[in-house]
């Protein structure tokens, strides 16, 4: 597995709460303001958008590029850091 950078680390070592949109691991200013204006504006709404796509990967990665532009890395480490929340917390 590769290595995990600190904002994943901190993400998925505790409960969700009232995280904003930006403490997901991948998801940076740009990103979290293009979400935040869709509507995405907590990370327990795209993590509600993550099971809605079953946790599939491919199709989580497709929803990142069509709905904000994000790149592979930056949809890779989002699903990455969500999936490894959703090991440790459901």
């Amino acid at each position: 597995m590769s290595s995990t950078s600190q904002k994943h680390k901190e993400f998925v070592g505790e409960p969700m709460g009232e995280k904003g949109v930006r403490e997901i691991a991948g998801i940076g200013e740009v990103l979290g303001k293009r979400l935040t204006d869709k509507g995405y504006d907590k990370a327990y709404v795209v993590l509600g958008q993550f099971l809605i796509l079953k946790k599939n990967e491919e199709l989580f990665l497709d929803w990142m590029k069509e709905e904000v532009g994000a790149n592979k890395k930056q949809g890779g480490d989002a699903y990455s850091c969500l999936k490894q929340w959703c090991e440790a917390f459901l």
